[in-house]
């Protein structure tokens, strides 16, 4: 039975603005785009979040829900350099490291280097250090498996430390609303409550057969997590494969002039990913999903490596302009990158991958 850590920093590119500027604490915060170019909060302190502020909220809306909000540029190369400095704290304990984003890690201590026996002294160990060292707060899930972890620290943040025992684990899904399952977005929990699935109890109720035919693939995924099983590894120095970003429209939508201003939103968040991971990729894919859940891709690839926000586009909208609509509507659009040429994409440190919209800095 392995020992997973989940550690999730709280609120972590505004508590380092926070932490840098002193004017800006206790005060709402917001990393992110202008409201003025149609921007997109990245990052939201506790303060912006009592207003109901969060990230992929488009900034226009931010500042309505908030007048007085403060908004920060984003600093990439500072998030990196702590996130990095977090990451050496993680390997005083185990090499087990795999970073989903840069805020965020999943930890294998099941044999860690201090011989601890209980994964939840090495939490609270990593807690105290990140906060000694950076004096940024982190949120700590310990459990049996990756989902399990991942649960247990959305469970009470910020700075929090919650651990699921291998005895309550089925009790502990059974109770959880289908939407706070991770990796079950907005867009499939409303598809789960048409269907009667409500809570982890519920999903637990419905075969596997089921849950495939109205799930695809995802629906092997959903009918383990409905038992508390989880059995992918911890991944050292994951090589990445792809970069993109999707969004998943709270409405369907039909109009061709909004899809297409959406997929250069998309673009655009491509771009800062890719300038971010100074990479570049040669195969481009487009990801349409349709009302009915239908889904189809796109992809054409280049004899050069390409980067640029008006290469990216105008590739992406004529893949889409060959889509046959049959004036159907869309739930979900999304760009890739694969083939990507720097040797250097060893680590699966990443920005996050808002759901529901796109960044815009």
């Amino acid at each position: 039975m392995r020992k997973i850590i989940h550690v999730d920093m709280d609120a972590f590119y505004a508590s380092v603005e926070q932490r840098d500027n002193p004017s800006y604490r206790g005060k709402p915060l917001v990393v992110g785009g202008s409201p003025n170019q149609r921007g997109v909060v990245a990052a939201a302190s506790y303060e912006a979040r009592k207003f109901g502020i969060h990230s992929a909220m488009p900034s226009i809306t931010a500042i309505a829900k908030c007048p007085g909000l403060i908004f920060v540029r984003p600093r990439f190369d500072i998030y990196r350099d702590i996130s990095a400095a977090i990451h050496a704290i993680f390997k005083r304990y185990t090499d087990l490291v795999e970073g989903v984003a840069l805020d965020e890690a999943y930890l294998d201590v099941t044999e860690n280097r201090q011989n601890i026996p209980y994964a939840s002294t090495i939490a609270r160990h990593i807690k105290t250090a990140i906060l000694q060292e950076t004096q940024l707060t982190a949120t700590a899930g310990v459990s049996i498996n990756k989902f399990l972890a991942k649960m247990a620290s959305g469970q009470n943040k910020p700075n929090g430390l919650t651990v699921i025992l291998p005895e309550e684990a089925i009790a502990f899904v059974e109770q959880l609303p289908i939407e706070k399952f991770h990796g079950i977005g907005e867009v499939t929990a409303a598809k789960m409550h048409s269907l009667g699935i409500h809570t982890g109890a519920d999903l637990k109720r419905r075969s596997l057969l089921e849950l495939t035919h109205h799930f695809g693939k995802a629906g092997q995924y959903y009918y383990k997590i409905a038992r508390a099983e989880d059995d992918r590894p911890v991944e050292a120095n994951r090589v990445r494969k792809s970069i993109g970003a999707e969004t998943s429209f709270a409405q369907d939508i039909s109009d061709i002039s909004q899809m297409l201003q959406e997929l250069e939103q998309i673009a655009l968040s491509c771009e800062q990913r890719l300038e971010q991971q100074e990479t570049r990729g040669r195969t481009l894919t487009l990801k349409v999903k349709f009302s009915d859940y239908h889904q189809i891709t796109r992809s054409k690839t280049m004899l050069a490596p390409i980067s640029e926000l008006s290469t990216i586009f105008e590739i992406a909208k004529a893949l889409f302009e060959s889509i046959d609509l049959e004036n159907r509507s869309i739930r979900l659009l999304g760009i890739s990158l694969s083939n990507l040429d720097n040797a250097k994409q060893t680590q699966a440190i990443q920005l996050p991958l808002f759901q529901n919209g796109n960044i815009i800095f």
